[in-house]
């Protein structure tokens, strides 16, 4: 399976290309077939004794995620209550979400990286809508070079794409019908998704706090990003009106509200994590007195909750987080995101592998052999992963050790145990389990560079335990941020015993982990179930946000018309 692990952010690893992974497929030939003898390896107590050391270190029990979300929670408060905090829980601005009967056209402008996009979003009213989309190129010269001339471009490219869908140039907007939301209004409304640090002030206002991802235009920094824009569109005498200002994960809350009729929370599982909810604005604290405030009702909170627990006081912190910690470019910062996130969940993989090839007095992987992916920084691609855990799952199931998931997105009837058997079980398996074994075998090999004779089927197998428990971990933390935000807008209570109002809770998701790693949506609601109960459980619908970062943003527009009608 080929994942794109990639986010807009400034932990990526500047080792690492911000394109999607696609890895060819793997051809096992019988040379590679191992010797069946390797299914009885040596399993002397000692080996036994580091393999169930490091699974101890990765498991995670009932009060361990409840100790986490408790933490969650009183970090939520903190943020809500007082800027500074590494939660931020910033305030959006945006005060309400679509249900999908809304109707109008907006447009959409993406800028986070080396393309720029510019969308139409035309929302029909049935929950439904249609995008018409197009890619610009963003140069070397404008992001390091002048900010007007940036933003100039900007708005050139957002007329370009509006002469080619209408056919002239933006000097009305009568093909741009906005429903009854805007009564003839003389522009085109506009969101601005804008991947980059802004202390955001109003819902059409937020000043740039620095450049990332190679971006370093002059004269921007503490500038209003919005009031850059639209200078340059009344510069070039074009007919729209920047109205909202979103962050990807608010725009994903959004997209999914829309198609759902509703949603509470936001979330992004992939190479990155965050996730924006709906809040009571009385909880807000920290907006003292402002109007905002004054205003009561609700407002999207933009988390950050990828900053979690940096002090790691309660994350499961093991050796092999803290070398990757102390590895990374930003040490102690976005430790949640670290634990959880497709950007590390393979470095996280790599160091346990690397420990087992080191072990002395004798090696107890790859006959003390490495590899130059192995060896290299990142070298081991959470996707490769993903392709192990594929290769084992694939059609099986475990009746001796099985469980039954429910709920709007969960698999009903009977589905493998989640939790990873032990190496030295390897000679208990049947043929079938042998035989999907040689698929992880072939894939360790290859993806890996190794030489088939250092590769056993117990190292396959070792492989494979590994990988199951960094992202068994992951999956598990992150329903404990899901957890939090129920509990926190009082549709659930933490250990379960409480019935909710709502008969559905929508969640919108986003991200390559959980739409592709296998069994990350299943090990998640596990989870989940455990801290907020089967009945809380059974109705959060858990569903895939589409285009937060554009059709997101489009909504995010549509609000703004809303909040100003």
């Amino acid at each position: 399976m080929g994942l794109g692990f990639f986010r807009p952010s400034s932990a990526l690893h500047p080792a690492i290309p911000r394109t999607s992974c696609s890895l060819p497929p793997i051809t096992i030939s019988p040379a590679y077939m191992a010797p069946i003898s390797a299914l009885y390896g040596s399993s002397s107590d000692t080996a036994r004794k580091v393999f169930d050391d490091i699974e101890d270190q990765f498991r995670l029990d009932q009060d361990a995620l409840i100790k986490i979300t408790q933490q969650f929670l009183e970090d939520f408060r903190l943020g809500l209550g007082e800027y500074g905090h590494p939660m931020a829980m910033i305030p959006t601005f945006v005060t309400g979400v679509p249900n999908g009967t809304e109707v109008g056209t907006f447009l959409a402008l993406d800028l986070g990286g080396t393309n720029l996009r510019v969308c139409e979003v035309q929302l029909l009213g049935n929950q439904q809508f249609t995008l018409r989309q197009q890619k610009y190129k963003v140069s070397e010269q404008l992001k390091t070079g002048e900010a007007s001339v940036l933003f100039d471009y900007l708005a050139d490219s957002v007329d370009a794409f509006l002469t080619e869908m209408t056919g002239s140039p933006t000097d009305s907007s009568a093909s741009f019908p906005t429903g009854d939301l805007i009564p003839q209004q003389a522009y085109i409304p506009l969101g601005l998704t804008f991947s980059f640090p802004v202390e955001q002030t109003a819902l059409d206002q937020g000043k740039i706090l620095t450049w990332t991802k190679g971006f370093s235009a002059k004269n921007a920094i503490g500038h209003d990003v919005v009031r850059l824009l639209q200078d340059a569109f009344d510069r070039k005498h074009l007919h729209v009106k920047c109205v909202a200002l979103v962050n990807d994960t608010v725009g994903a809350l959004l997209s999914y509200a829309y198609t759902a009729g509703g949603c509470i929370l936001g979330g992004i599982f992939g190479t990155g994590t965050n996730g924006a909810y709906v809040e009571s604005v009385a909880n807000i604290k920290k907006l003292g007195d402002s109007s905002a405030r004054s205003k009561g009702g609700h407002m999207v909170v933009n988390t950050e909750w990828g900053a979690f627990n940096n002090t790691r006081t309660t994350l499961p912190t093991t050796s092999y987080d803290n070398k990757l910690d102390r590895e990374s470019i930003n040490p102690r910062l976005q430790a949640f995101e670290k634990f959880i996130s497709g950007m590390y969940l393979g470095e996280i993989t790599r160091n346990i592998l690397l420990s087992l090839i080191d072990t002395a007095p004798q090696s107890l992987l790859f006959n003390g052999r490495s590899s130059e992916p192995l060896n290299t920084h990142y070298g081991l691609d959470t996707a490769v992963m993903s392709e192990v855990e594929e290769a084992w799952e694939s059609g099986r199931v475990d009746a001796k050790h099985s469980v039954k998931t429910e709920g709007p997105n969960g698999v009903n009837g009977v589905v493998p145990d989640r939790q990873p058997a032990h190496f030295t079980d390897i000679d208990k398996l049947g043929p079938e389990d042998v035989t999907r074994l040689e698929r992880v075998r072939g894939i360790v090999i290859q993806r890996l560079a190794l030489d088939a004779a250092d590769v056993s089927l117990r190292d396959a197998a070792i492989v494979r335990w590994a990988a199951s428990l960094v992202a068994n971990r992951a999956a598990k933390l992150s329903g404990t941020a899901i957890a939090a935000v129920l509990v926190q807008t009082e549709r659930a209570k933490l250990g379960g015993g409480f019935v909710p109002e709502d008969e559905h809770i929508p969640v919108g998701v986003d991200g390559s982990l959980i739409q592709h790693y296998p069994n990350f949506n299943a090990r998640l609601r596990d989870s989940l179930r455990a801290l907020v109960g089967e009945e809380v459980e059974r109705r959060v619908a858990i569903g895939m946000a589409k285009d937060g970062s554009g059709v997101g943003a489009a909504l995010c527009a549509l609000q703004a018309i809303k909040q100003d009608s």
